[in-house]
């Protein structure tokens, strides 16, 4: 009964542990989304964003706790380099923080800007940045995120004199060198688009010798290539010879691709020098590079068709069409291309929140189904202690009422009236006696076994035993005529104690397993110690041992 007894409070903390993930509070949500900034922060955000997936949005009350959610969930796609085409609610994020977190603000109308450009609106993304770049009273340290992202989608716009004052900017912000020489590059860039060559070139001369300084080969690879280029642009078209010359010079196999903008580079300069035979040898030469370059071939041709197509108008005087078709149709490839891996971006972000909802959903339906087993536990758990309760109850009823038979007994014992009316009151109370001792014995349980043991020792010592065996002796004598007395004056010498427990308990009804029980030994032995009384009485190994000693012990 106690271990059941435990088991009702541990039942119902279960229930309510279950009850309570059912319904989280809004201060769990606010847990977790703590735990998952701290996660960014630590650069862990693959295992933040795997916080953020069990988190139902739906489940969400509190206006600060969807805004986080929402603002944490763009960062982490940000970081990772994932699609932001499903980060919708990144809006509704900015329009909270606006007016209460400066810091935040400006980051989620960054990743608001971000969204927009993922979703196709780049002037609403460039329009939303140069707002927060305007942003008076920010630390330069949060106002440099969103003047990066607005320069670099500049550039990516081939933006031009509309892209150089903050580019100008965001060079003045950056403290670290190498993101300071990204700024200037991006701002070579916009002059270069704005036809400002000169200042281009100076620009460039600065990254160059940066690139040199820290011997960054790559980097001044590109810049001195991108020298070339500029020179060419500004028609300086014999100093953008030799400075290719002078590349290779010092990088004699810089690898195929960058072996075939070196050619296509010199034919343009070609072209426009009027040296139309060597610029279409240089594009001939140029276009057997890239041919055995598979990866960069498509890509190289979009600028060589645009050459052939220049070079067919001067050799015949007239345009056509194939060429100009084939560079369209290439440029319609690649835009199709793109916008393919876009829908597919948007898709695959359709299938993860879809399998996102479908987790969720089952998650919840495990919940419910953990509820409906501990509510059950609870019932039966319930039911169990109700019926030990009752069984306890009927228990110590018997307890009460051996008490007061034993009483009667020792009461109608102690009378010297020996009226008939008075016998048969104390052969009743005896019967009844035991009675209960027999009903107690054919459920051998250790509470019954207990309740057996006080039953028998209301009136003496018991010792390990579980009934006091002169108390019995003495009812047996009162209800079998003095049948004890008689078995130990006839056969005492020849049969042991053991034996003749046993053969009053026989007497008095009781069944080898309860007579085995109340003695505390096993059937078996109960089995043998029979056979060792018949063969003690000489009798066969079938006849009832009860009719012969009554018959017996009558004569």
């Amino acid at each position: 009964m106690t271990k059941l007894c435990r088991l009702l409070p541990m039942a119902v903390v279960t229930a309510v542990i279950v009850l309570s993930a059912c319904g989280r509070s809004q201060r769990h949500f606010d847990r977790v989304l703590a735990e998952v900034e701290r996660g960014i922060e630590a650069g862990r955000v693959d295992s933040a964003l795997n916080l953020l997936d069990e988190i139902d949005v739906a489940d969400l009350r509190h206006d600060s706790l969807r805004a986080k959610y929402a603002y944490l969930q763009a960062q982490a796609h940000l970081l990772l380099d994932r699609s932001m085409v499903g980060d919708s609610l990144i809006g509704m994020a900015h329009e909270y923080y606006s007016g209460k977190d400066r810091i935040k603000d400006v980051r989620s109308g960054s990743l608001t800007a971000l969204h927009k450009f993922w979703t196709g609106d780049a002037a609403g993304a460039t329009a939303m940045l140069d707002s927060l770049a305007d942003l008076k009273d920010v630390p330069d340290s949060i106002l440099v995120e969103p003047l990066r992202m607005r320069v670099l989608l500049g550039s990516l716009q081939y933006e031009g004199d509309d892209n150089i004052a903050p580019a100008l900017h965001l060079v003045e912000l950056e403290t670290d060198s190498l993101r300071r020489a990204e700024a200037k590059y991006m701002l070579c860039q916009s002059y270069e688009y704005a036809a400002r060559y000169d200042t281009a070139l100076v620009l460039l001369d600065e990254l160059i010798e940066f690139a040199r300084t820290n011997n960054f080969g790559d980097k001044w690879f590109a810049f001195e290539m991108e020298r070339a280029q500029l020179l060419s642009e500004a028609g300086r078209h014999e100093e953008s010879d030799r400075a290719i010359d002078e590349i290779f010079r010092k990088v004699p196999d810089p690898g195929n691709s960058a072996a075939t903008v070196r050619h296509l580079l010199r034919a343009i300069n070609r072209f426009n020098r009027g040296e139309h035979a060597l610029a279409i040898r240089e594009l001939d030469i140029a276009d057997s590079i890239a041919a055995s370059d598979a990866n960069n071939d498509s890509y190289y041709r979009t600028y060589s068709d645009l050459l052939h197509t220049m070079a067919d108008y001067i050799a015949e005087d007239r345009l056509t069409m194939r060429l100009t078709a084939q560079n369209i149709n290439r440029r319609q490839k690649h835009f199709n291309r793109m916008q393919a891996s876009q829908w597919e971006s948007e898709r695959s972000a359709l299938k993860n929140e879809q399998r996102s909802l479908a987790l969720k959903a089952e998650s919840k339906r495990k919940t419910i189904v953990i509820l409906v087993i501990i509510l059950v536990s609870l019932v039966v758990t319930v039911t169990l202690v109700w019926m030990v309760r009752q069984r306890r109850r009927r228990q110590l009823e018997s307890e009460e009422r051996a008490e007061a038979l034993q009483k009667m007994v020792d009461d109608l014992k102690s009378i010297p009236d020996t009226s008939a009316e008075s016998n048969e009151t104390l052969r009743r109370a005896m019967l009844q006696q035991l009675g209960i001792v027999k009903m107690v014995a054919e459920t051998p349980t250790e509470q019954n076994r207990e309740m057996l043991r006080r039953i028998s020792s209301i009136d003496a010592e018991i010792g390990d035993g579980l009934v006091n065996w002169q108390n019995l002796y003495g009812v047996i004598d009162n209800l079998y005529s003095g049948f004890h007395s008689r078995l130990k004056e006839r056969y005492g010498s020849d049969l042991s104690e053991k034996e003749i427990q046993i053969i009053v308990l026989m007497v008095a009804g009781f069944s080898t397993k309860e007579i085995a029980v109340i003695t505390s030994q096993t059937t078996a032995t109960i089995y043998v110690r029979k056979s060792s009384i018949r063969r003690k009485l000489h009798l066969a190994d079938k006849e009832d041992i009860v009719a012969f000693l009554r018959r017996d012990m009558a004569c």
